[in-house]
């Protein structure tokens, strides 16, 4: 009896040290994201395979980017086995769940998302001679990382690593798999390219993606004019002789086009000097994570929505269209080229995006023939037109419709620029919507404060005034507020009462975020080092009172308990006195200082 009793301790105790080797780890929640850990096999013999599974739980409308042909940026999921123990495991790429495709508005392209409840495979294989005799016991971390996004925002939590341990021992092939290992999925995520394109496939698709440049709105209203031009500046070059080449058209085109694909060259080359120097992609969407470039992309296209409103004109240089012998004709034809692939680009973000993400997943070679087939396409219909411009008759003539649909396109621009604007950070917003008025009064006084009879130095001074002003008014509202160095605390009305009530003072600076003068006291009061040193030192509670909405807090409070008509105020309430200390005016910064100075 005893011996059946110590056999089946014997057994207990074996059984436990398989399974506290080949456990399932301890649930873990980063942000909006649980996981944890699984093994195939309690063990492993030396030379056998196995594998470890994560499995993922997301909160509902929550999801991993899962390609990293797709991810903006290299966001996708990744996971990454820690280099412990490789010389005894070697792990296969992971196995991903079949990914769905996700419009992204933000990224105007398909990007493939996992979400919900799904499971990630790490296959293994154990060395052959991993163990003499015994067994061993391998620490595996995996390292987890990934953006998590829903609609509307993205977030890049730590997840940091988790840990298993696997156990090696000999004589286990007999043990029956937790799960099986299903097959891989012909999917971008295991394959690091798209595998149902074809590279001609691909090239296709990159030449109507440059083909459907020409009908953004920042460039089909201006086709048939530049073409036009580009054939009537040909003209005259052949009228020595008496007669006009049909050549010369031509040739003109093939410069405009040249110009065109200046532009996709210089981006090919970009993003070769990235890879080669730097390891990096050349990423279209990257740049709109910079607070500068989004604000030039904004300003630049209120200044193309004042073009189309006629505000302006834009006139060629004789320098580059000019039409002699000497050959600028044609630098001023491929110059134009240039500038209308430019202008193609704000309207395109998604079409280059899209573009470009499949051609930063290939060899430098291929992802260049890419790049640039892309231009051939924007390039073809110029080439067309100018060879044949008799096509141009079949267009509608132009007259009033003309203009109202330029008006109509400079309205949508400005509907982009908004877009561009809202997507900065709030301190942002407001400073670049005043740039933003600013740069349009002063293209309406290039534009508008001079014509072709207005004498030279009038008109130089104007425009010099005009490149003054807005230069000034670039230093005033776009660097964006500086760091405040007071720490404001949200109004509340509870922690006030609290304060006073400890005898501490509080000081209120009721604002508005649509209130410039409210701007000007933060800078001329508040960003005082002075005056934030004595508001730390004195303990005063320093409350930002946000009265940018009627039924907000603070609002209700600056009407009706201090009696006030309008932002901005500063307040200075103090314990034991009656009365407390207003400020209304501007330069107020030496009066609170004193007033500071007094308290205990």
């Amino acid at each position: 009896m005893n011996s059946r009793i110590g056999s089946i301790i014997i057994l207990f105790v074996a059984m436990t040290a398989c399974t506290s080797a080949g456990q399932t780890t301890e649930q873990r929640k980063v942000d909006v994201v649980s996981f944890w850990a699984q093994q195939q096999y309690d063990a492993v013999a030396p030379g056998g395979k196995s594998a470890i599974t994560i499995h993922f739980e997301l909160e509902k409308g929550w999801h991993f980017y899962a390609s990293a042909d797709t991810a903006p940026g290299g966001m996708n999921l990744k996971l990454k086995p820690s280099e412990q123990g490789t010389e005894v495991l070697v792990f296969a790429e992971p196995i991903f769940p079949k990914a769905e495709w996700l419009f992204d508005e933000a990224l105007g392209k398909k990007v493939e998302v996992v979400g919900g409840k799904f499971t990630v495979y790490l296959p293994f294989g154990v060395a052959a001679d991993a163990i003499g005799t015994g067994e061993k016991i391998i620490a595996v971390d995996i390292g987890i990382e990934g953006a998590v996004c829903t609609e509307t925002q993205c977030r890049a939590p730590d997840f940091g690593s988790i840990r298993t341990e696997v156990k090696i021992a000999a004589g286990v092939a007999s043990l029956q798999p937790k799960f099986d290992i299903p097959k891989r999925q012909s999917s971008p995520i295991l394959t690091g390219q798209w595998a149902s394109y074809s590279v001609w496939a691909a090239l296709v698709l990159a030449f109507v993606a440059g083909l459907s440049l020409n009908i953004m709105p920042c460039v089909w209203p201006v086709l048939p004019i530049i073409v036009m031009r580009l054939v009537e500046q040909a003209k005259p070059f052949d009228e020595a002789q008496g007669r006009q080449s049909r050549g010369k058209p031509v040739v003109m085109g093939l410069a405009f086009c040249a110009g065109v694909l200046l532009f996709f060259a210089c981006l090919a080359g970009a993003n070769i000097v990235l890879q080669v120097f730097y390891g990096q992609v050349l990423q279209w969407g990257d740049q709109f994570r910079s607070p500068g470039f989004v604000t030039a992309m904004a300003c630049l296209l209120v200044v193309l929505a004042l073009f189309m409103f006629g505000v302006f004109t834009i006139n060629v240089p004789s320098s580059l269209a000019g039409r002699s012998s000497s050959g600028r004709g044609f630098c001023g034809a491929a110059g134009m080229g240039f500038l209308a692939a430019i202008l193609s680009t704000p309207c395109s973000f998604g079409i280059l995006a899209a573009a470009f993400a499949w051609a930063q997943a290939q060899p430098l070679g291929l992802a260049t023939l890419v790049i640039m087939t892309i231009g051939i396409g924007m390039a073809a219909p110029y080439a067309i037109l100018t060879a044949a411009p008799a096509l141009l008759k079949k267009t509608p003539k132009p007259g009033r419709w003309m203009e109202l649909f330029k008006h109509a396109i400079g309205f949508m621009l400005l509907v982009v620029a908004v877009k561009l604007i809202a997507a900065l950070p709030g301190e942002r917003r407001i400073g670049v919507l005043y740039f933003s008025l600013v740069l349009s009064f002063c293209v309406w006084m290039w534009g508008g404060w001079v014509s072709f009879g207005t004498p030279a130095l009038r008109r130089w001074v104007i425009r010099a005034v005009a490149i003054v002003l807005a230069v000034a008014a670039g230093f005033v509202f776009l660097p964006g507020p500086k760091p405040s160095l007071v720490n404001w605390q949200k109004y509340d009305a509870a922690a006030i009462s609290s304060a006073l009530a400890e005898n501490k003072p509080v000081l209120i600076k009721f604002t508005a975020d649509w209130c410039l003068s409210c701007q000007v006291v933060e800078k001329t009061v508040f960003l005082r080092k002075d005056i934030a040193d004595l508001i730390k030192q004195k303990g005063v509670l320093a409350i930002k009172a946000d009265t940018t909405l009627r039924d907000y807090p603070a609002t209700i409070a600056l009407r009706e308990l201090y009696n006030e008509p309008g932002v901005p105020v500063t307040i200075l309430l103090i314990p034991g006195q009656n009365e407390p200390n207003r400020w209304r005016g501007l330069a107020f910064g030496d009066e609170l200082k004193s007033a500071l100075k007094k308290l205990p």
